[in-house]
């Protein structure tokens, strides 16, 4: 399998550990990212680095191609049953010249660019449920999102300690915000807040402490509200904060299934959100209005405090969802027959 960004290693730490389990051969390679790097080393989850990162768009290509073939050489070398990935460019290519199956995971719509360079020669293609764009082929869905492969209470519960670790209490009122990287080719273009420290301000203005994240650096004038926290112990934070405002939509999606509100703030739609929308668990500001928007809604979550009953509304979200895990799992055995 391979891993290109941190939400992948949350998302195959536990595949891999059933895999294991079960006796199969599990490799892992991966390319330059430093956040998905100090996380297979947190995990202590053996890996292979095949690529360094693309610094622009322009590399991206060069990078591709020398992650492929350097995939392609190691797959060669042990031949696989199965591949699989997030995405899965590298994988779906590199599976058919190996003759080998490649499964791929996938939920972001508007990449359109990786769904034309993979799904085409995937063997099989697992989405959500919500997931709105056409995939060539065998297309499995599932009634969940790939947040419940590692967040799904039969494998996740937090740890309160956290809190300490931050600074804060069970008396706090805590907004989790997060900024954006913006340099993912699909991203190219887009934008999330116009003013970051406006929204700040205004979520504090409420009494609720900011704890503040980002994906790049953080602006200086706002490095005193960030945060220092091991990355693994950060869905712990997000499962006991009263809010999340941000731009990342993989975040707000997790705080969603752990029962925290969360405002995504992005001119990107997602269908995964817009299904936790409908649970009324995540509000989407996407329009040119989106920070407005996102400050009243934040505010509003905040002022409410305990007058809405969000676990009973994540309740409803697992209810009607599978733990993505155990679909994972079966799909990739399957696969290898």
């Amino acid at each position: 399998m391979t891993i290109q960004h941190p939400g992948h290693v949350h998302f195959f730490r536990p595949i891999v550990a059933e895999l294991t389990a079960s006796e199969h051969d599990v490799r892992v390679f991966c390319r330059e990212n430093a956040s998905a790097v100090a996380l297979l080393d947190r995990y202590d989850m053996p890996y292979e680095k095949l690529a360094d990162s693309s610094e622009s768009v322009g590399s991206l290509a060069r990078t591709q191609l020398t992650y492929e073939a350097r995939l392609f050489r190691r797959a060669r070398r042990f031949d696989p049953d199965v591949m699989t990935a997030i995405g899965g460019v590298a994988v779906s290519h590199v599976a058919k010249l190996v003759d080998a199956e490649s499964v791929v995971f996938y939920d972001t719509e508007h990449a359109s660019l990786i769904r034309h360079l993979a799904f085409p020669f995937a063997d099989t293609v697992c989405t959500p449920d919500s997931f709105d764009a056409s995939v060539l082929g065998t297309h499995r869905r599932y009634p969940g999102y790939h947040e419940l492969a590692y967040l799904h209470p039969e494998r996740f519960t937090p740890d309160d300690s956290v809190l300490e670790a931050v600074g804060a209490s069970r008396d706090d009122r805590i907004a989790v915000v997060r900024l954006g990287d913006w340099s993912a080719s699909h991203d190219v273009g887009e934008s999330g807040f116009g003013d970051p420290h406006e929204v700040i301000e205004r979520l504090e203005a409420t009494g609720a402490e900011v704890l503040l994240t980002a994906e790049g650096a953080v602006p200086p004038a706002l490095a005193d509200r960030e945060f220092d926290l091991p990355p693994e112990r950060f869905h712990d934070l997000l499962a006991l904060a009263d809010c999340y405002v941000g731009e990342g939509a993989t975040t707000a999606a997790e705080a969603a299934v752990l029962g925290t509100p969360a405002v995504y703030v992005n001119s990107l739609s997602l269908g995964y959100l817009d299904e936790l929308a409908s649970y009324d668990l995540v509000v989407s500001c996407n329009g040119p209005n989106r920070q407005r928007r996102a400050i009243r809604s934040g505010v509003e979550i905040l002022e409410a405090g305990e007058d809405v009953d969000w676990d009973r509304r994540r309740a409803r979200v697992l209810e009607r969802t599978v733990d993505v895990t155990d679909f994972a799992v079966a799909q990739i055995t399957r696969a290898g027959g």
